[in-house]
C-alpha cells in the first residue's frame, strides 16, 4: 500500500514539472544509456587486435595481411557503436520527441526506451570481434586463403549485426513514428 502511494506520489511530483523539460530530461538519460552499446565494439575490437598481436608472433611473414584483417574486422566491429552514437545524437540534438503533443510520460518513456534498447549492440559488437579475431588468427597461419577468409569473415559479421539493426528499427520507431502516443 505504502509503495502504490510513494508511486502515486513520485508521478505527480514528475508531471508538475512543463513537460518539455521531462522529454529533454528523459532523452539525455536515453542518450546515455544508448551509449552503453558501446562496451561491445570496445571488448570486440579488443580481442581481434589481440588475435591479430598473436598471430603476428607466431608469423611475422604475414603481419600485412594479418592487420589489414584484423582492421577491417575491427571496424565492422564497431558498427552497433556507431549506430548507437548516431541514436544519442538525435536524441541530443534533432529530437523529433520535443515537439510532440501527447502524454509527456508515455513522450518520456519513449525517450528512455529508444535509448536502452541500443544496449542490445553489445552482442553484436562482441560477436563481430569475436569473428574478427578468428578470421585475423586464420590469416596468420594461412595468408595465402585471405579473401576466402575475409569473405567467410565478413558474412559472419553481417549475420551478427542483425539484433543491432533490430534495436536501431526500434529506436527510430520510438523517436519518430511512435505508435504508443496515440493510445
Amino acid at each position: 500500500m505504502e509503495s502504490t502511494n510513494f508511486v502515486l506520489n513520485f508521478l505527480e511530483w514528475l508531471m508538475s514539472f512543463e513537460p518539455k523539460a521531462l522529454i529533454l530530461s528523459a532523452s539525455a538519460i536515453g542518450a546515455g544509456f544508448a551509449m552503453i552499446a558501446g562496451i561491445g565494439p570496445g571488448i570486440g575490437q579488443g580481442y581481434a587486435a589481440g588475435k591479430g598481436a598473436e598471430a603476428v608472433s607466431r608469423n611475422p611473414k604475414s603481419q600485412r595481411e594479418t592487420t589489414m584483417v584484423m582492421l577491417l574486422g575491427a571496424a565492422v566491429a564497431e558498427t552497433s557503436g556507431i549506430l548507437a552514437l548516431v541514436v544519442a545524437l538525435i536524441m541530443l540534438f534533432g529530437n523529433p520527441l520535443v515537439d510532440l503533443e501527447g502524454a509527456a510520460l508515455i513522450i518520456m518513456a519513449s525517450a528512455i526506451g529508444a535509448g536502452l534498447s541500443m544496449i542490445a549492440g553489445i552482442g553484436p559488437g562482441v560477436g563481430q570481434g569475436y569473428a574478427a579475431g578468428k578470421g585475423t588468427e586464420a590469416v596468420g597461419k594461412r595468408p595465402k586463403l585471405q579473401s576466402q577468409i575475409v569473405r567467410t569473415m565478413l558474412v559472419g559479421q553481417a549475420v551478427a549485426q542483425t539484433t543491432g539493426i533490430y534495436a536501431l528499427v526500434i529506436s527510430l520507431v520510438l523517436l519518430f513514428a511512435n505508435p504508443l502516443i496515440k493510445l
